[in-house]
């Protein structure tokens, strides 16, 4: 199981004299027991749909096209998209970039262990050189909490760090 969860608690419609009307969607999402907010239009989605097609099978979307803007049928709209999101985290063990992204999770690649040590092939310079990964990740400022929580803080860092390296917090 991911250590993401999304839910789409509430939307609200937008007027603008520039543009016709559109709804933006409330997104919380949930990752190591750090809470955020972000808002999508539904073109985002849409656009996120047509860029996940190219890496995995995503699941259907809610219709582009609503024939009115009444309040039952914005909510099934969310309820679909709110579908949407948590198919994807449960469908897939590893999350594309793309979804990621569009979540505002910052996400640092894998490397494959041969690659940690840099190559001994001296004839690419690029292969030479040597990554680095981060080796352990406070999730919270382990000096604003009280000193009996700290050892948690430690053990938490070092359990997310080696479980779930390739997701992180923004």
């Amino acid at each position: 199981m991911h250590p993401v969860r999304v839910s789409i608690p509430s939307f609200r419609s937008e007027n603008s004299s520039i543009e016709k009307g559109y709804t933006v969607f409330k997104i919380d999402v949930l990752m190591s027991g750090r809470l955020y907010s972000i808002e999508k239009r539904y073109s985002e989605f849409h656009a996120l749909h047509k860029m996940l097609k190219r890496s995995i099978k995503p699941p259907e979307m809610p219709s582009k096209h609503v024939r009115n803007w009444v309040p039952k049928v914005l909510e099934q709209r969310r309820q679909g998209l709110e579908l949407y999101l948590q198919t994807i985290i449960m469908e897939n063990e590893v999350l594309p970039k793309i979804f990621l992204d569009f979540l505002n999770i910052r996400h640092f690649p894998s490397v494959p262990k041969t690659e940690s040590c840099g190559s001994f092939d001296t004839e690419s310079v690029e292969s030479s050189k040597l990554s680095h990964q981060p080796v352990m990740l406070f999730l919270r400022d382990p000096y604003l909490l009280p000193h009996d929580e700290f050892s948690n803080v430690v053990i938490e860092g070092v359990i997310h760090g080696i479980f779930y390296p390739d997701l992180q917090p923004r």
